[in-house]
């Protein structure tokens, strides 16, 4: 898939919390209609099959409740993509990477080879099953894990066991830190934390620059990989750094510098980080210190403020505002305007961003903010991830076109402010500030109210006034095991269902609006009216 990824550790966010995300995006051409929905442990397959590969995996028995945004259409497979489990983990699955001839050379993509022949007939060879992709990564692992280390090693140990038929970068959160794990031909992977002072960009290419072996193959403090990945390197020649002392990069060793790279993806990393850090380094112009085809832009950066869930969505909805390369911008010309490959495309599919907030108790700790459609003409709302069932409007999507889902109106008020950016940019402005704030404001609400739902009198015994020195408080964690889960659920449920009820209204009001702005630029009207 042609995503954009974006991760952001906790002392770089405005609040604390780790925040991963990523744009799931179609091939050109295509269109995919997501659904968001909560698989509970009933639901969970315990015998995988892959549709794509066709390869089957037995799976535990002890699966946990968790989120997924898979496709409405099954027909290539489940594609989950991202979610958030119990244990308040949150994947995100996958960003598609480039690779070279070196790697693929030395440890081939294990792809499906179909059967040839008749079964029982002469000459007949059964298919070989191929690895695992991005349509299994999520239904695979998130069930199972933790912590955000036990899915990269859960993810590690399947690709080494299956291997895959795609390079992918998959990230991993937990409340404490963030692991982002990319695939390395068939069966081998590297892994490494973000700094928690950092933010790190992803556009499709493969994007780790630095990697410490040694903690990889040792304490595996901030890296892991696989077991063999020193050897495989040196075998390989794979290493390219010309000084023995220079750290490895596996950019250079693993990922590509190709003239399409320079259209298609750095730009996207450049535009990113221009935005969060404006001020550290010239941009634009011919003495920039990054331009858009630079291939040595940063994995990971220090912001120089921190970031927002808004600025998040800005980057992620980017289509090189301010620059020449600004398709509905008025600077450059006709070539600049459509050379670089826009952030906010018109063929996304969905936007997740899973923020873990350190100082909200387990049970409402989690949010997935959700976005449907091409970013620049939608919004992002906040969903709870510990729920028992997603809205309707969010979760019923078909493949049959209806206002009636809020993947299909935003799809169609995309193409509507498409062909009339201007005139109906300040009513999608509006509703993106109106929606975002009341986003937040209901968030803050239903946290309260989960407080005070928490907040009940643990003794049965009243104290004597002698005793109270010895009454120690409750832990939180200790107050939310002594409360009922469905209790907890069932309020967060029905509060994502009262934000979904107003995010229809909202949403049906600003298709109403931009409909009209379209329909009078009809090139078939005319200013005189019937009598």
């Amino acid at each position: 898939m042609a995503c954009t990824t974006i991760l952001v550790g906790k002392d770089a966010s405005y609040d604390g919390s780790t925040i991963i995300a990523r744009n799931e995006d179609s091939a050109n051409g295509e269109f995919c209609p997501k659904r968001f929905i909560v698989v509970k442990p009933e639901e969970q397959p315990r015998r995988y099959r892959s549709v794509l590969s066709h390869v089957e995996i037995d799976l535990p028995d002890d699966p946990m409740r968790y989120t997924a945004v898979p496709n409405a259409d099954l027909k290539e497979g489940i594609w989950g993509e991202a979610g958030v489990n119990e244990a308040n983990v949150a994947m995100s699955a996958t960003e598609t990477l480039t690779t070279n001839e070196r790697v693929l050379g030395a440890d081939p993509f294990v792809e499906l080879v179909p059967a040839k022949g008749r079964k029982g007939e002469d000459g007949y060879v059964p298919e070989v099953p191929g690895g695992i992709g991005e349509e299994d990564f999520l239904t695979l692992v998130l069930p199972y894990v933790k912590t955000a280390r036990e899915g990269v090693l859960r993810l590690g140990a399947l690709l080494e066991e299956y291997g895959t038929y795609e390079m992918n970068g998959v990230a991993f959160s937990d409340v404490d830190e963030i692991w982002w794990l990319e695939t390395v031909g068939g069966h081998h992977w590297i892994a490494k934390r973000v700094p928690d002072e950092a933010y790190v960009t992803m556009p499709n290419q493969l994007g780790i620059d630095e990697f410490d072996l040694e903690d990889a193959l040792g304490d595996q403090e901030n890296h892991m990989c696989s077991a063999d990945m020193a050897e495989w390197i040196a075998e390989n020649h794979l290493d390219l750094s010309v000084e023995a002392t220079t750290p490895f990069n596996p950019r250079d060793a693993f990922g590509s510098h190709s003239d399409a790279d320079h259209v298609y993806n750095t730009p996207r990393a450049w535009i990113m980080q221009r935005f969060l850090n404006p001020y550290d380094e010239v941009w634009d112009g011919p003495d920039a210190d990054h331009k858009p085809m630079s291939d040595d832009i940063p994995w990971a950066r220090q912001p120089e403020r921190k970031i927002t869930i808004e600025d998040v969505k800005y980057v992620l909805s980017s289509h090189y505002q301010g620059t020449p390369y600004d398709p509905y911008g008025k600077l450059g010309d006709e070539h600049t305007r459509h050379m670089f490959r826009p952030i906010g495309i018109n063929r996304q599919s969905q936007l997740a961003v899973m923020q873990i907030r350190p100082y909200r108790p387990q049970a409402s700790r989690a949010l997935q903010w959700i976005a449907y459609g091409s970013n620049p003409f939608n919004t992002l709302m906040p969903f709870y991830a510990n729920s028992n069932a997603t809205p309707k409007y969010l979760e019923d999507t078909t493949t049959r076109v209806t206002t009636e889902n809020f993947y299909w109106e935003n799809r169609i008020i995309a193409a509507l402010c498409d062909a009339a950016f201007a005139d109906t940019s300040n009513a999608v402005d509006r509703y993106q500030e109106k929606t975002g704030g009341w986003g937040h404001r209901h968030v803050a609400q239903t946290d309260a109210a989960i407080a005070d739902l928490l907040a009940f009198e643990p003794f049965e015994a009243e104290a004597d006034d002698d005793d109270l020195d010895d009454v120690q408080p409750m832990e939180p964690d200790d107050i939310i095991a002594a409360v009922r889960n469905d209790e907890v659920r069932a309020a967060l449920t029905d509060a994502n269902q009262k934000l979904a009820d107003f995010l229809k209204e909202e949403t049906d009001k600003l298709l109403d609006s931009v409909l009209y702005t379209t329909s009078m630029k009809m090139k078939n009207g005319f200013h005189m009216s019937d009598f």
